[in-house]
């Protein structure tokens, strides 16, 4: 397979899974999406155009001491693994701890709490490393996406506040058509709209974040289910669940070429 590289000033797309530990459909996602794309690259023309005119940024596991921890010692664990001064309490919470409206109401300033937000943004070598990345490469990276579980919901800025994205129509627009999409492929029903109206306040998130830093197309996804499985979905369903997300995250892509072209 040959993709074409030669393009100046490609525009990009950033995909994270796994910053919650206990999250596991969220790794199988990054991985399911590297091997479609590939898969498919030069076969489906849809998803050929996007790579070739558009770089992509995948980590497949953002949260990696935390996500072992759940394979050796408790399947429920959220934070990372990093030790805490003056506690014998472990861990932060990845997702409390980028730079907007850091450790505000949603967040936990308590190292013993799961939402523990840090000694200060971007405390952790994890969220440093991303918030790194990302600012190195804010020009090109077009889209950000976060991918999580579980409730089923497509969320957009901001979960930090209740203020309005500045682009909120559009981005409502582009989750509303998702869900619909889901719902007529796959029978399934996503909740969608800014995390802080249809979830709850979370301040200090990477999606809020990424936006704040001129990433104007930023998203969170909850993956299945909505509560009978939960966080220990089975291998079932993991089909199911990728098949959802890659046409949800496939239709923000191309959507988003034809921009990229231009810019």
């Amino acid at each position: 397979m040959h993709l074409n590289t030669s393009l100046p000033n490609k525009k990009a797309m950033w995909i994270d899974c796994g910053i919650h530990a206990r999250e596991w459909i969220s790794p199988a996602f990054c991985l399911f999406f590297v091997h479609y794309s590939l898969s498919f690259y030069n076969v489906n023309t849809e998803m050929t155009q996007i790579l070739d005119n558009m770089d992509f940024y995948v980590l497949p596991v953002m949260n990696p001491d935390g996500y072992k921890y759940t394979w050796t010692n408790r399947r429920m664990w959220r934070k990372n693994r990093s030790p805490q001064k003056g506690t014998s309490c472990i861990g932060v919470d990845l997702n409390r701890n980028f730079d907007a409206n850091w450790c505000t109401t949603g967040a936990s300033s308590n190292p013993c709490d799961e939402t523990y937000c840090g000694s200060f943004p971007e405390s952790e070598p994890e969220s440093q490393a991303v918030a790194n990345f990302l600012r190195s490469h804010k020009e090109s990276i077009q889209i950000y996406l976060s991918i999580h579980s579980y409730s089923q919901m497509l969320i957009i800025p901001y979960s930090c506040s209740v203020d309005e994205a500045e682009n909120y129509s559009e981005l409502y627009e582009m989750v509303k058509t998702a869900a619909d999409k889901i719902r007529r492929y796959y029978r399934n029903t996503y909740t969608y709209g800014a995390g802080a109206q249809i979830i709850y306040l979370a301040p200090g998130g990477s999606d809020d974040w990424a936006y704040n830093l001129g990433i104007k197309y930023s998203f969170t996804f909850e993956l299945q289910d909505r509560g009978r499985y939960g966080f220990l979905l089975p291998p079932s369903h993991i089909q199911g669940a990728c098949n959802e997300a890659l046409i949800t995250t496939l239709a923000k892509m191309y959507k988003s070429v034809g921009k990229c072209l231009y810019l």
